[in-house]
C-alpha cells in the first residue's frame, strides 16, 4: 500500500519518494513488526490458552501454565504490516490468506486439551501445502536453478506441485518440532528468514547480481524478501518475551505458519535445495525425527534407535546441555554453516 502511495504523493512532496524504495519499506516494515509484536504481546497474552506440557519432552514441566499460542497475535501483525509495505499483488494476498489459515489450524490445536492427532494435523498441513504450491506456480511451469548445474530448469506444473507440497509440509512440521526450548525455534527461524531475505532481495531479486551469478532473475524477489524480513521483525519482538525464562510460547499457532512461510520463500527463491542452506539445523533437529517415526511406523524400520528426537531433547537428556547451551550452539551452527553452504550453492556451478 505504501509503495503505491509513494507514486501518488511524490508530486506533492518530494521526500515521499522514499515510499517507492523497496529497501526503505523493508526496513520500516521490519522495525514496525518488531515494535508492534513487542508492545502487543504482553497486552494480549492473558487471553491465550495455557500450556499443558508435551508428553515425553525434556523439561516440559517448566513451560506448563504459561500462555501458549502467541502465533495468533504474531501472525496477524505480520499480515497487517506486510499489507502496508508490500507492492499490490494478488499472489501476495493469497499467500497471506493461506498463512492465516495455517495459524488458525495451529491455534485450534493449541486450544484443544491434548491437541489434535498427528494424522489430523498432517492431513490438514498437506492440504494447505498443496494450496500454497498452486499459489506459487499459478498453474504455470516454474523456472528453478540447481546446485552444480549452470542453466536453469523448467519444471512442469504436474511435477512442481507435488514436490513443492512435500517441501512446505516438511518445513512446517520440522519447525514445529523445533519449538521446545525457550527462544530456539524463534531464533533459528529468524536467522533463516534473514538469510532468505538477503537471497531474495540481493541475488534473485537483483538483475545485475543474478546475471553475474548465473541464476534466474525474479522481478517479484523484492516482494518475497519483504515478507521474509517482516516475519523476522515479528520474531525479534516475540523473542524479547520468549528469552529464557520465557513469559509466553508461540505454540503451533506460531511455529506452523513460520515453517510454512519458510518453505514458500525457499521455493520463491527458485532453488529448493536452499532449505538445507538456510534451515539445515531446523531440519536436522526436527525433520530427522519425522523420518525416524515414518520409517518405524509404516515400514517397521528402526534407525537412530539411541537418539532422542527432537535432537534438542537428546543433547539435553543424554549430553547434559543446558537450554542456553542448546540455543547458543544451535544458532551458532546455523549462522556459520549458511554462508559456507551458500558459497557452494552459488559458485560451484
Amino acid at each position: 500500500m505504501l509503495h503505491w502511495l509513494g507514486y501518488q504523493l511524490i508530486e506533492i512532496y518530494g521526500p515521499f519518494r522514499l515510499l517507492k524504495s523497496h529497501l526503505f519499506l523493508i526496513g520500516f516494515g521490519t522495525a514496525l513488526a518488531a515494535g508492534l509484536t513487542w508492545f502487543l504481546l504482553p497486552k494480549l497474552w492473558n487471553r491465550l490458552p495455557s500450556d499443558q506440557g508435551k508428553l515425553h519432552a525434556v523439561g516440559a514441566n517448566q513451560s506448563m501454565g504459561k500462555p501458549v499460542g502467541a502465533g495468533v497475535i504474531l501472525v496477524p501483525i505480520f499480515v497487517l504490516v506486510s499489507l502496508l509495505v508490500l507492492p499490490i499483488d494478488l499472489r501476495f494476498l493469497e499467500v497471506l490468506a493461506v498463512i492465516l489459515l495455517v495459524m488458525l489450524e495451529g491455534y485450534l490445536d493449541d486450544r484443544q486439551p491434548g491437541g489434535w492427532s498427528e494424522y489430523q494435523l498432517g492431513l490438514i498441513d498437506l492440504g494447505l501445502a498443496f494450496l500454497a504450491a498452486i499459489i506459487l506456480c499459478q498453474f504455470q511451469p516454474m523456472h528453478i536453478w540447481l546446485p552444480i548445474v549452470k542453466t536453469d530448469v523448467l519444471l512442469p506444473v504436474w511435477l512442481f506441485i507435488p514436490l513443492a507440497t512435500a517441501l512446505i509440509w516438511l518445513t512446517t512440521n520440522a519447525t514445529n518440532c523445533t519449538d521446545g526450548v525457550d527462544g530456539l525455534s524463534g531464533s533459528l527461524s529468524s536467522v533463516s528468514f534473514m538469510y532468505l531475505g538477503g537471497v531474495l532481495y540481493g541475488i534473485v531479486g537483483h538483475q545485475g547480481i543474478s546475471e553475474y551469478l548465473l541464476v534466474p532473475y525474479y522481478p517479484d524477489g523484492t516482494g518475497w524478501a519483504t515478507l521474509s524480513f517482516v516475519m523476522t521483525g515479528c520474531l525479534l519482538g516475540y523473542l524479547w518475551h520468549n528469552a529464557a525464562p520465557s513469559s509466553v510460547l508461540m505454540g503451533d499457532a506460531g511455529s506452523r505458519p513460520i515453517g510454512f512461510l519458510m518453505g514458500m520463500l525457499v521455493l520463491a527463491s527458485g532453488n529448493p535445495f536452499l532449505i538445507f542452506v538456510v534451515s539445515g539445523v531446523i531440519l536436522l533437529n526436527g525433520a530427522t525425527g519425522l523420518l525416524k517415526l515414518f520409517l518405524l511406523r509404516f515400514f517397521k524400520i528402526g534407525i537412530f534407535k539411541k537418539v532422542r528426537y527432537p535432537l534438542h531433547d537428546h543433547v539435553r537428556h543424554e549430553m547434559g546441555w543446558s537450554n542456553t547451551q542448546v540455543l547458543v550452539r544451535f544458532v551458532l551452527l546455523q549462522i556459520v554453516l549458511t554462508p559456507l553452504l551458500l558459497l557452494f550453492l552459488l559458485k560451484v556451478r
